[in-house]
């Protein structure tokens, strides 16, 4: 029926529209694809970020088959979103978004390639598409970068040092080769420090990684690359975040690749997918930009934290093994799967008459790829900027082929309609090829529709075994971190929003806390967002209401140090400063705290608690209703205190300052 379908849809040129669509409804036009007179611009390729921060973070804990299946889907050629390119973070310590990611240098004398999950994923990535390319950018970095100024431009000669180490840490220790690298996202670029970037980088063999700047706006970068011919030498591309689909004249002046180098940044649901759908074309059509890159490339972050469910797919349950392949995956595949990053495109306008846009891209041996979308705006609004009214109708289109596509006799047809009305959506699915008779052919086009037609045959949606069904995070969870060699170094589920919690081996310790969790940042980062003054991370189900919390746990840091296991935590993120919840404090002084909030500012209860630094206690918080109470190694300490808000949250354990400090045998029920 499809394949029937799809020869209606597309062989006849005798009217017979789209369902419910008189032939005399239709608007017609017609466009010519040439090459005769020269291509457009080289394409650069379609890709995601990890990062920005901590989205991938609950990807790494899915047991297999799962999280191969995951990753096939992201990146394997022909199969899924077959992504070009894989853009991550260089983890910095800060919170950048939905969580902190480690840097490879927490402190000045500090050298580790194997923190985090970008390492992994890159290779992962590599491993599925030898092809694809790779991407470094900061969000926040180590605090002894800025020497006590939250600014990394003061020492650039430091910064540069610190993000060279990154690229050599990669090749050396994971053969890994970044093909670009950023600034500061979204922060002031300084040319000083990129024109010393690209200096370091040719002194240390590495030439071929291109500069990006400066993943903020289209302005002031092009404006001081026309008037610094030093700067013009040394940036290779333009890359502006959520442009619109627009560019300004001083970016086409500087004659550099314009790319879209963050964009989307959307709830992944059928409106996500529309506007996905229509910047992949339009960011070309109407901006020049030959690359886009879809922040995030797969929401693996508790959901309630900022911008939840904003990635191509959706990955947020390891311990079920639950994902869903959400629409924009298979919207991806319609530009990913039938072209290549050094293609190039047509010149042509690309706007259809009846609304929607076209691209047509080459390579030039004699393939061509024609992606169409018919976008309505109230299914295609971004998350930003806003978006302006426009229309889009049914239409025909008759498309001429002419230069080297003359002798094109059949285009094969992939096709997606979004269904709002319905709500059935029909996702990439394979139609009849169309044939081209005498170097034309029409196509009837409705509303809400992608269409590739392709001299490519290796398109594959693939039938793959349906994932695990969801389930809550498990209502009884324990973690004593008893892990030799861990295979990464964070323990599983743990979200770290401010500070970093990694696995620590205590050489000194008799025996029952060898392995631990441990807060490892001991100053506060050069931030991105608004870190709290606290560390914390968080850990469980959101809608949690009624819990204990049980945790070891171990103050390093002499007099003024202090730790804290919390529940019912409301927030994370790029919020974390204003989070409340119920707070059970202990400090090195020997006194305790209740408190309603992170900040420690609305307390709840306070009192002695004989707690001292340099040795082991354990805390317990219980939450029934209206009422919490707490124990230090197992007796009452403090009871009957009332939580009036908020009514359900995290669970959560952290420390009072920038401290060392650790953690043991968790538990929450």
């Amino acid at each position: 029926a499809a394949l029937l379908w799809g020869w209606l849809l597309l062989g006849c040129s005798w009217g017979l529209g789209p369902p419910g669509v008189g032939a005399a409804a239709l608007s017609t036009a017609t466009y010519v694809l040439d090459d005769a007179g020269g291509l457009g611009r080289q394409f650069d390729g379609i890709g995601a970020v990890s990062g920005g921060g901590a989205t991938s973070r609950l990807l790494v804990n899915y047991q297999e088959p799962y999280r191969s299946q995951i990753l096939d889907y992201l990146f394997k050629p022909n199969f899924g979103a077959s992504l070009h390119i894989l853009k991550v973070e260089i983890g910095g310590d800060g919170q950048s978004t939905d969580g902190t990611e480690p840097s490879h240098m927490h402190y000045e004398n500090d050298e580790n390639y194997f923190r985090g999950y970008e390492w992994w994923l890159m290779k992962e990535a590599k491993k599925r598409n030898p092809q694809i390319k790779l991407i470094g950018l900061p969000w926040t970095f180590p605090a002894w970068i800025g020497k006590g100024e939250n600014w990394p431009y003061d020492y650039p000669d430091v910064t540069a040092y610190y993000i060279i180490s990154w690229i050599l840490g990669a090749k050396q220790y994971h053969d890994l080769d970044i093909d670009y690298v950023g600034i500061w996202n979204e922060r002031a670029f300084n040319s000083k420090y990129i024109k010393l970037l690209r200096y370091t980088l040719d002194k240390h063999g590495l030439q071929q990684v291109r500069i990006i700047a400066s993943d903020r706006l289209w302005e002031p970068i092009s404006f001081v690359l026309l008037l610094d011919s030093e700067l013009h030498e040394v940036v290779d591309v333009i890359g502006a975040h959520y442009p619109g689909t627009k560019t300004v004249p001083n970016a086409l002046l500087t004659k550099k690749k314009l790319w879209s180098s963050e964009d989307y940044s959307t709830f992944n649901d059928e409106v996500g997918a529309g506007c996905w759908a229509r910047i992949l074309n339009q960011n070309y059509v109407n901006g020049n930009m030959t690359s886009t890159i879809a922040w995030n490339l797969v929401a693996s972050y508790y959901e309630e934290l900022p911008f939840g469910r904003c990635g191509l797919m959706t990955a947020q349950e390891p311990w079920s093994g639950h994902y869903k392949v959400e629409a924009p995956i298979w919207i991806t595949a319609h530009t990913t799967q039938f072209t290549q990053p050094g293609w190039s495109y047509l010149q042509v306008d690309g706007h259809l008459k009846g609304g929607g846009s076209f691209v047509a891209l080459t390579d030039g041996l004699g393939n061509l790829t024609i992606i169409i979308e018919t976008m309505t705006r109230n299914h295609s609004e971004c998350i930003r900027p806003p978006l302006p009214p426009f229309s889009v109708t049914p239409q025909r289109a008759t498309f001429y082929l002419k230069g080297s596509f003359y002798m094109v006799e059949t285009l094969q047809v992939w096709h997606s309609r979004l269904g709002f009305e319905s709500g059935n959506s029909s996702l990439f699915q394979q139609l009849y090829p169309v044939k081209v008779w005498k170097g034309s052919f029409s196509l009837d086009l409705n509303v809400d529709e992608v269409y590739t037609l392709t001299t490519l045959k290796t398109g594959r949606k693939c039938g793959c075994p349906e994932p695990p069904p969801p389930q809550p995070f498990p209502s009884n969870y324990k973690d004593d971190f008893n892990i030799l060699n861990p295979p990464f170094s964070e323990a599983p589920n743990f979200a770290d929003q401010t500070g970093v919690f990694e696995y620590f081996m205590n050489v000194s310790d008799p025996g029952d806390h060898v392995f631990t969790l441990r807060q490892v940042v001991v100053q506060r980062p050069i931030t991105w967002a608004s870190d709290a003054d606290q560390t914390i991370s968080l850990i469980g189900n959101f809608k949690w209401v009624n819990m204990t919390v049980t945790c070891d746990i171990y103050i390093e840091k002499q007099r003024d140090g202090g730790v804290f296991i919390a529940g019912r935590v409301d927030n994370g993120g790029i919020y974390v400063r204003r989070t409340k919840g119920v707070f059970f404090w202990v400090f090195a002084d020997g006194t305790y705290r209740v408190t309603g909030d992170l900040a420690g500012e609305e307390i709840l209860m306070k009192g002695l608690s004989g707690v001292r630094d340099n040795a082991w206690h354990t805390l317990t918080l219980n939450i029934q209703g209206a009422s919490a109470s707490g124990l230090l190694n197992g007796y009452p300490l403090w009871e009957n205190v009332t939580i009036s808000k908020p009514s359900n949250g995290w669970a959560a354990i952290g420390t009072r300052s920038f401290e060392f400090a650790q953690f043991d045998n968790f538990h929450v029920e």
